[in-house]
């Protein structure tokens, strides 16, 4: 977290600076800084320049400001947007429930009194100017069932590795494969490759259809599989204790009985 859902709902609340002007630029951190991005170098890029509009690959937010260079914000695992003093989400899984200005790595301040913030507090994140997006793969919210068959064509890596991989669909996180896969009744663990053009059309029907509801529900951790996610939790479904295992590098559940 946060997953491509959590940095949708950061990029909405972005859009509400959408034709501000940027006054001043707070960047402290130098290890929140990628690439060859510098707080100088955002002085003189950012300074007079207005926010034009927003956009989102995966889990990357960009903030577009017409011909001055794209900026991009990464929010690793515990990274929080707060614009104009309100917080995207309140709440991540996996983060502290304290909420600490001192968190603050990265602040765009407006010339109408307001600002935006990035609240980090395990530095996870980061900000780049003009960060590549090549290695990306299509985004999980809009992909086509085409670009799903051969993000997996051919995968000899586990089906839930294949959709936490960034390079083959962008977006997806350690909760929304396990919610998606659940509901699709797909084992985790088999291999990426291997699913027949059925369940191919299968997983893409629960993707289109898991990730719009739990948009709409607030986010990643509103998944119906989710409080079972636990030490001896038991499937929703079908009431067996489900399978807790690593798989893809992350701890993963799934129902031993529907998901094959």
């Amino acid at each position: 977290m946060p997953e491509l859902l959590e940095v949708e709902i950061y990029r909405r609340l972005a859009d509400s600076v959408v034709g501000a002007t940027v006054q001043g630029v707070a960047a402290h951190d130098h290890w929140y800084l990628k690439g060859t991005t510098s707080a100088r170098l955002l002085q003189r890029e950012l300074v007079g320049a207005t926010v034009v509009g927003t956009h989102r690959i995966g889990k990357l937010l960009l903030l577009s400001f017409g011909e001055r260079p794209v900026l991009g914000l990464r929010f690793g695992m515990t990274g929080r947007l707060i614009v104009r003093g309100t917080a995207a989400i309140d709440y991540l899984e996996y983060s502290s429930a304290r909420d600490e200005p001192a968190w603050d790595r990265f602040v765009l301040r407006f010339a109408d009194g307001t600002d935006l913030r990035m609240r980090d507090p395990r530095r996870l994140g980061g900000v780049e100017l003009n960060p590549s997006t090549d290695h990306l793969g299509p985004d999980a919210l809009t992909v086509t069932p085409s670009q799903l068959r051969m993000a997996l064509l051919g995968a000899a890596a586990p089906l839930k590795a294949c959709l936490l991989d960034q390079r083959r669909l962008a977006g997806v996180g350690n909760l929304l494969a396990d919610e998606t896969l659940w509901r699709a009744a797909l084992d985790p663990a088999r291999r990426g490759g291997s699913l027949t053009l059925a369940e191919h059309r299968r997983l893409h029907r629960h993707l289109r259809i898991t990730l719009p509801e739990l948009l709409d529900r607030g986010g990643s951790h509103m998944g119906d599989l989710h409080h079972a996610r636990v030490r001896g939790g038991r499937c929703p479904r079908d009431g067996v204790e489900l399978l807790r295992r690593t798989i893809g590098g992350r701890t993963t559940y799934s129902c031993p009985r529907h998901q094959h």
